[in-house]
């Protein structure tokens, strides 16, 4: 398969994480902390938005959370891009 090994579903990391006062096993193939981070990092947005906005639902603190991170990583994905591009403009520049 190209060098690309493939884990067994039984090999998955299984590690159980509360978030927005639900509990939740998350099976992955990264390490249990990096799990754990992830999901106390949702739980951090989730809680944020339900204390302001507390007549909202479970599900619509969670689709509010979820646009808020994805507008977080399209932003940072959009400076990334720009800061890649004055990098590469500058090799370019080094060159003449």
């Amino acid at each position: 398969m190209g060098g690309v090994a493939l884990q067994k579903d039984s090999e998955k990391k299984k590690v159980q994480v509360e978030i927005y006062g639900n509990s939740y096993v998350i099976k992955g193939d990264t390490n249990t902390g990096s799990i754990l981070k992830v999901a106390e990092f949702v739980n951090e947005k989730m809680n944020y938005i339900g204390q302001r906005n507390p007549h909202l639902s479970s599900k619509q603190v969670a689709i509010l959370t979820a646009l808020n991170l994805a507008d977080e990583l399209l932003t940072l994905q959009n400076d990334y891009d720009k800061l890649v591009q004055i990098l590469e403009e500058g090799k370019k520049i080094k060159k003449f």
